[in-house]
């Protein structure tokens, strides 16, 4: 079988009319050049070049091979040139989001916008705070899902962060015990919430290393110490292992899994919580641009 890169060699030996002018275009070496028209001959079994000291000269079969490639490359750059108008036509956008976010908030506000622009190429990238801003701010992704806890928000007017800031509201992080838990029934049937000096005996599960710091905080001011059995990553895995006996959990509320087994309680005030927002890049500029503010605007209006 004829090698098309082979063929490509061959043409330029072709519009050269030596191997060496050929290798100083190809950017490579005469030797690699003959031992390429020498593979390509032995496939061929036929000559394809005519050497002598003046140079080289095409076979009767080098020229047929020559119309050929000249055929095949006009047929790629033809191909290349419709691959790029396609490129051009086509519009992607990339979303970041944290994980229960892309399980709670994300899906439902995609699904208008997939039926609504069926043709735009949509990534979705799974990316905690730390990593999924500065992909906005870098280009990377043209919209975030993020949280941030108490104090400031990641960006505010004015600042250089380089980012557009929309808040969605707080994520209140809720005690989540089993159903047969004994201080499941004490709580159950109060209106008061539980306060974590309450709580301060059991053995404690965390879904993240982030909540594991919002929940010493705040046994801190409530002045107890908190047993730590598990701190995982994956609010998932938590709350299984609350179904499992092992200990009660502190889950953020779009985290939570609703499982009949598990009770889920407010803490009592100050009550632990996330800040939720929306990330754009002041940059932003095009259809992507349009398509981002469009997603952001629908998951707006389903938190309001």
């Amino acid at each position: 079988m004829i090698d098309v890169q082979r063929l490509a060699v061959l043409r330029e030996v072709a519009r050269h009319g030596s191997f060496n002018r050929a290798a100083s275009a190809l950017r490579c070496t005469p030797s690699a050049v003959s031992q390429q028209i020498a593979a390509l001959e032995r496939a061929l079994g036929s000559p394809a070049v005519e050497r002598s000291t003046r140079g080289v000269t095409l076979t009767r079969a080098g020229r047929l091979l020559v119309e050929a490639a000249d055929a095949i490359a006009a047929e790629l750059a033809d191909a290349q040139r419709r691959i790029d108008a396609l490129a051009a036509r086509r519009t992607s956008l990339t979303v970041a989001t944290f994980a229960s976010a892309g399980r709670r908030l994300l899906p439902p506000a995609l699904a208008g916008f997939v039926e609504d622009h069926p043709e735009v190429e949509l990534t979705i990238l799974e990316a905690e705070p730390e990593e999924s801003l500065p992909a906005v701010r870098e280009g990377r992704a043209d919209l975030a899902l993020a949280y941030h806890f108490d104090g400031p928000p990641p960006a505010r007017p004015g600042d250089r962060s380089g980012l557009d800031w929309t808040p969605l509201g707080a994520d209140p992080l809720h005690v989540v015990l089993r159903r047969d838990h004994p201080a499941a029934a004490l709580f159950r049937d109060r209106p008061e919430p539980p306060h974590l000096a309450e709580l301060a005996d059991e053995r404690w599960i965390l879904g993240c290393r982030k909540s594991a710091d919002q929940l010493a905080r705040h046994a801190e001011l409530a002045g107890v110490e908190l047993r730590i059995s598990c701190t995982a990553t994956d609010y998932g895995f938590a709350q299984a292992l609350v179904r499992a006996g092992v200990g009660i959990a502190l889950i953020p509320e779009i985290g939570l899994s609703r499982h009949p087994e598990l009770l889920s309680l407010r803490p009592a005030a100050p009550s632990p919580r996330r800040l939720l927002g929306l990330a754009l890049s002041r940059r932003r500029r095009g259809a992507s641009a349009v398509l981002a503010e469009d997603l952001a605007a629908r998951l707006t209006a389903r938190e309001q």
